[in-house]
């Protein structure tokens, strides 16, 4: 892609910023999944991504798939690249609108939170409080502060005193258009509260748990409102909206894996906790750092179970501990629905990502237990996971947490 071109493309994503008012359709916009056969294959995509292509993954290596999401006044430039390098091509969402648009219902069918469909912030919102009003174990907490003002509300649930030293932390949706991050964990909060499930009551109750279900809640709002597939903050820049808040942790910042160009899907900021919300957030974890026994956190997709570190392939700390553990953890995954997950280092399994929140946790506090999991799928619907998926998605990976959980309280 030219200079030229891709300024058009950037003026575009102006533009469609500044029509707030306006969604951002993606009418034939294709997901093609590129395998490259040779590293000039894969030198030739890491130019790409710089390029104003939106990689729903990222490049890795020769033979390991990456997801482009194409514009349909690419399709022929893009095809043209395809044959100019040594690929393996398919196109594995032929429209992403489609998806997008019986991804939820045209009414709601009742107050409060079903796990048959995606919400919105208010929604999970007014859940939380709802919650921390009518059950004594709740406690509604306010976890950081926004760029546009909002709260990041969570809350804190305890069955017991005497629990505090085995404190859970959940994250989820530090990457706002990952939605089957939050239903997920506000439903896995909902077990913890409702399940009579002895292993779980077992569980639950046996530790203190903070839950914060949105992360990212501008850039949240923002996949609500205007457009489904926005992944930063909205923290305006020179010329594009919004910093990678999964790349903006005070931990091997910027070492590898992130963008120094504002208008980059992994742009990760001007300098560590340039995002109002990751300074705020971690404040608030730096209080209750001294109790944690556990940080885990939710994104989407690739099934992917990831221990530390995004900066490097050396094996640091306990990574022995947490891989066997983890290893058991996606045996109790695949248990219910056949779901395989792969367990790693984040450099060995995906890419170098630095700067990362868990990254950030293990490395200044040294968190015994730190994982964050890559939830369903592996590409057929990507980040636009259907509606009647997050019950089942919701399941097993519970099951795999309760496992994780029990395999350290063993130890």
């Amino acid at each position: 892609m030219n200079l030229v071109t891709t300024f058009t493309f950037l003026l575009l994503l102006s533009l469609n910023q500044i029509l707030a008012d306006e969604k951002v359709r993606y009418d034939n916009f294709q997901v093609y999944r590129l395998t490259p056969r040779s590293q000039k294959a894969v030198q030739a995509l890491r130019e790409l991504e710089e390029n104003g292509y939106d990689f729903w993954t990222s490049v890795r290596g020769v033979n390991q798939p990456v997801d482009v999401m194409v514009p349909p006044h690419y399709k022929h430039r893009f095809n043209d690249f395809i044959r100019l390098n040594e690929f393996d091509a398919q196109i594995y969402i032929p429209d992403v609108q489609k998806l997008i648009d019986n991804e939820r219902p045209q009414t709601r069918k009742s107050v409060g939170l079903e796990w048959t469909d995606y919400h919105t912030l208010d929604e999970i919102n007014d859940w939380l409080k709802d919650l921390a009003s009518t059950n004594d174990n709740i406690e509604l907490v306010t976890a950081g502060k926004t760029y546009e003002g909002r709260d990041i509300l969570g809350v804190k649930v305890s069955f017991k005193a005497g629990n505090e030293n085995r404190t859970v932390f959940i994250e989820s949706n530090i990457h706002a258009r990952e939605w089957i991050s939050s239903a997920v964990t506000t439903w896995m909060l909902n077990e913890i509260l409702t399940s009579k499930d002895s292993e779980v009551r077992q569980v639950a109750e046996s530790h203190d748990w903070y839950f914060v279900p949105v992360f990212n809640p501008d850039g949240f709002v923002y996949t609500h409102t205007t457009d489904r597939l926005w992944r930063k903050t909205r923290v305006p820049y020179s010329s594009c909206y919004g910093a990678d808040p999964n790349r903006n942790w005070d931990y091997h910042f910027n070492d590898g894996g992130a963008s120094p160009s504002p208008c980059s899907e992994t742009y990760c900021g001007p300098k560590a906790f340039s995002e109002p919300t990751t300074k705020s957030l971690s404040e608030f974890i730096t209080t209750i750092a001294p109790k944690l026994q556990a940080y885990i956190a939710f994104h989407s997709y690739s099934q992917l179970l990831l221990l530390p570190y995004g900066y490097t392939s050396k094996h640091l700390e306990n990574y022995q501990e947490l891989y066997d553990v983890g290893v058991k953890a996606a045996t109790s995954l695949a248990k219910r629905y056949g779901t395989k997950y792969e367990v790693g280092n984040i450099v060995d399994v995906l890419y170098v990502a630095s700067g990362g929140s868990m990254d950030w946790v293990k490395g200044t506090f040294g968190t015994r237990i730190t994982y964050t999991y890559e939830l369903r799928d592996t590409g057929r619907y990507g980040f636009v996971l259907p509606p009647d998926q997050i019950i089942p998605t919701a399941e097993e990976t519970f099951d795999s947490l309760v496992t994780i959980l029990q395999e350290f309280d063993k130890s």
